[in-house]
């Protein structure tokens, strides 16, 4: 298996930097929904989290269980 140079890394790094200054950059998309944000002002109503934080507790129980698993049958 034939291993990174350095320069190439360090080109990947600088490659990277750049993608994501671009995307940053870039102006959000404007609501669907008319001029409100989606939940409410900056202080009001909270938009809810749920969806992506029960696949993340989801994922860490079975990462967590996997880990313990392997330390038992060693």
């Amino acid at each position: 298996m034939q291993r990174i140079t350095p320069y190439f890394s360090g080109l990947l790094i600088v490659f990277l930097t750049c993608i994501t200054s671009v995307v940053l950059a870039l102006e959000p998309p404007p609501p669907i929904g008319g001029d409100e944000p989606p939940c409410g002002d900056p202080f009001g109503v909270l938009c809810p989290v749920d969806g992506g934080l029960g696949f993340l507790v989801a994922a860490a129980v079975i990462y967590g269980s996997r880990k313990i698993y392997g330390m038992k049958s060693n």
